[in-house]
């Protein structure tokens, strides 16, 4: 078997799309321009290169596009007082912090500090409690990702099997919940996760997030699985040059799975995809208006009822 790939570029360029087309209605409508604010704390290499990413690609879609960068020894007050002064900016709609932060601030004070009304990454208690309640709230970006991917392989996910590896709050947690709302099992593994091979044998999706390079290998796999990788790994290849690689040895996995997400490639456009579509989701659901379908336009933006 050839799986086939999923192609995380592809997808996601048709969400933006779709989330260009809402923020021009919201302008041409409703005189609502959305608005980000991403806060980056120091100069780690990778955390710089992703918000330029994010950047970039708010601006193109529309939205009213702010940085914050501050030094690496920027006192936590000071961070928690720019927080606050977005959350009560009205042009601002979402607010993200990006991770990881230094290790003299506290991240769940900075993070709980965000108005969950903007907490565009999902990550306030506020946001997670209400997922895990069945309430409407803002999702973690990687986990609707993920599932959008899934999706575009088998639309109805009742009764199907899955193995998510990993138990983070920002991706297994999450998408557990968001999977089992849709009908799967879930069965909740990592690292430390007796007979893990065997798991994922029984499994018709894998979801691998755990960080660790080629983890799953190509006869931890059922026949026609549907495999998405989350991890993104830094590895170096016989030749000495280094390159992204994700949880799942791709090549064995390959000859098993039906539909495989690559690295990069799959997830990662997805996440970036899904943060847009969060913050005109909060620019919507703050002020009280609704983007709906009708049989003349892809959208309308008018008043909730």
């Amino acid at each position: 078997m050839n799986a086939i790939r999923i192609d995380g570029k592809a997808i996601a360029e048709a969400l933006r799309a779709r989330v260009a087309r809402d923020v021009a209605l919201l302008q041409a409508e409703c005189n609502v321009i959305p608005g980000l604010a991403v806060v980056l704390v120091g100069k780690d290499p990778a955390s710089s290169v992703y918000v330029k990413t994010k950047a970039k690609q708010a601006q193109a879609v529309g939205f009213n596009s702010r940085q914050f960068l501050l030094p690496s020894n920027v006192g936590e007050a000071e961070l928690l007082e720019l927080i606050e002064e977005l959350n009560t900016n009205d042009a601002i709609d979402g607010i993200l912090v990006q991770l990881p932060l230094p290790g003299h601030i506290n991240r769940w004070r900075v993070l709980e500090a965000i108005n969950p009304a903007k907490d565009v990454d999902g990550f306030h208690p506020y946001n997670v409690g209400r997922l895990a309640a069945g309430r409407p709230a803002l999702v973690p970006c990687t986990p609707l990702g993920v599932v959008h991917l899934i999706k575009t392989v088998v639309s109805d996910l009742s009764g199907l099997n899955v193995v998510v590896i990993g138990r983070s709050n920002i991706v297994g947690k999450p998408l557990a919940i968001l999977l089992g709302d849709a009908g799967c099992t879930v069965t909740g593994a990592q690292l430390q996760t007796r007979n893990l091979p065997d798991l994922c044998r029984n499994a018709d999706i894998v979801v691998a997030a755990a960080g660790c390079a080629g983890l799953v290998r190509g006869d931890w796999l059922k026949a026609g699985s549907i495999v998405i990788d989350v991890g993104i790994n830094r590895a170096i290849d016989s030749a000495g040059t280094a390159k992204l690689v994700g949880d799942v040895a791709f090549a064995e996995a390959s000859e098993r799975a039906s539909h495989i997400t690559p690295v990069p490639g799959g997830v990662g456009p997805m996440t970036v995809a899904y943060l847009l579509a969060n913050t005109v989701d909060a620019a919507v659901s703050r002020r009280g208006l609704s983007l709906v379908p009708t049989p003349d336009a892809p959208t309308l933006c008018h008043l909730a009822p």
